[in-house]
């Protein structure tokens, strides 16, 4: 007999401070309906993190791994979960940009990283630039955290990879070629890690040549005229799981918010 499948919907936001944003935390959390909410950029340490948030927007279950001012991860879910403790010290920073936990579905136990890749400063360039050599280093050690692990199956990874790989990720692919996030070198090492076994969960909905954005800068006066966005936030997941996916949403509509993150949110529904 088969096992029973049930609907998952996962949505990832670059939340860009927790505690400063619970209002239009609410407001997603209602726009989205999801089972499992990834957040980046908390920027609340744990002892300081608001435990009774998450139980009180409907998230019984949930995991942080924050420190202050910077980063910082988390993962609200309705269903229960329990979290790998194994998760490595990347680039040995201690920066706190992945968490990883499992989720026990009537289907089988599924595996959830939810990442924030470093930003990489403004220049390309990883001899002048020490924040873009560490974001090459964290892009590679990546992919070699999945190599290393073989063939895995009933995977989703989502989050904040802070890099745009496709041509039409980006408002224009010939003026971004050289800034940070869309550089040949960011591309190919995260089409690398893709390759690593994971299907784009969102292009493949919105195949290109369509333009997909979720970030817009805050230097943007109108952002939604000029619309030079990029597409920073992704979700994918292991190639086993590319036939089980049913829809894709971005919540632009949180850009206009009072107090909005310039990145928004981005929702993936699959059968598990």
């Amino acid at each position: 007999m088969a096992p029973r499948r049930r609907r998952l919907r996962v949505a990832t936001w670059n939340i860009n401070s927790l505690r400063l944003r619970q209002r239009e935390l609410a407001a997603v959390v209602e726009a989205v309906e999801s089972d499992i909410l990834c957040l980046q950029e908390t920027k609340v340490p744990d002892e300081l993190f608001p435990e009774l948030l998450p139980p009180a927007l409907g998230f019984p279950h949930f995991y942080r791994r924050g420190m202050k001012s910077y980063n910082g991860v988390a993962i609200f879910s309705r269903i229960p979960i329990e979290t790998m403790q194994e998760s490595p010290d990347w680039c040995g920073k201690r920066d706190c940009r992945h968490l990883a936990v499992v989720l026990d579905l009537p289907g089988g136990p599924l595996e959830l990283h939810n990442f924030y890749v470093p930003a990489g400063g403004d220049v390309p360039d990883p001899s002048k630039n020490e924040k873009f050599a560490h974001k090459l280093a964290f892009l590679a050690e990546a992919r070699k955290y999945f190599v290393a692990r073989g063939k895995f199956t009933r995977t989703v990874l989502a989050g904040d990879l802070n890099v745009a790989p496709l041509e039409n990720d980006v408002w224009s692919h010939r003026q971004l070629l050289d800034v940070v996030s869309h550089t040949p070198v960011e591309t190919e090492a995260l089409a690398a890690w893709q390759a690593t076994g994971f299907t784009d969960a969102v292009r493949h909905f919105v195949p290109e040549p369509q333009k997909l954005f979720t970030w817009w800068s805050y230097r943007n006066r109108d952002w939604r005229a000029s619309d030079r966005g990029r597409r920073l936030d992704h979700v994918w997941v292991s190639n086993d799981l590319a036939g089980a996916l049913i829809r894709q949403s971005v919540l632009k509509d949180a850009r206009d918010w009072k107090l909005a993150s310039d990145h928004v949110p981005v929702v993936v529904e699959l059968r598990v």
